[in-house]
């Protein structure tokens, strides 16, 4: 008698962060992780969305790798380092998507006009695709413009901005569906 294998082919929602300014403070080409400082409230806030049913995806352009800053694995390596401090919260990180690359300062191989570099949404896709994400069901949290296009090119309807990172715009304010202080903030309203 065959066995039926039981696959889950629904559609799960999720909680797609830039890292920089949302997860951890902005310093700048951070790639180690004595320099990279949580921003408080990031694993209380985390927990609060998991517990909501969000699987936490990371997307971050990470142009200090083309620029020649830090290399693929020096950035593979504090990912690792970070989604286990995630874990030592009790928060589980689905997947961390990064774009190396820059249209106009990075060096060979990565001086590119690419698809995944956010405004444009190929890391959204991909993350959507490998993990079977809703956009329809789904948020993004970001500090700036180009993480609310690349949400808005993605199709995902829920589309915040935190301002515990870049100093937010105007025109990035008016395209996102709110702002908050961070994180927690949204956590605290958006789950309430």
């Amino acid at each position: 008698m065959a066995q039926s294998l039981n696959i889950n082919t629904e559609y799960k929602k999720a909680l797609f962060l830039d890292r920089d300014g949302v997860v951890n403070v902005d310093h700048g080409y951070v790639s180690e992780p004595k320099d990279f400082e949580f921003i408080q409230g990031v694993f209380e806030a985390c927990k609060q969305f998991q517990e909501a049913g969000y699987q936490i995806v990371i997307i971050t352009n990470q142009s200090g790798i083309g620029r020649g800053y830090y290399t693929e694995q020096e950035f593979e390596e504090l990912s690792a380092w970070m989604t286990e401090q995630f874990k030592f919260n009790g928060v589980d990180i689905l997947a961390v998507y990064h774009c190396p690359h820059h249209p106009t300062k990075a060096n060979p191989p990565y001086l590119l006009q690419c698809d995944c570099r956010k405004p444009n949404p190929g890391m959204l896709f991909q993350a959507m695709h490998e993990h079977r994400l809703d956009p329809e069901i789904s948020i993004m949290i970001g500090d700036k413009k180009s993480d609310i296009e690349a949400a808005k090119n993605a199709g995902i309807k829920q589309r915040f901005l935190v301002n515990s990172g870049q100093s937010l715009t105007s025109d990035g304010m008016s395209l996102a569906d709110g702002t908050y202080a961070d994180l927690l903030s949204a956590a605290n309203d958006l789950l309430d």
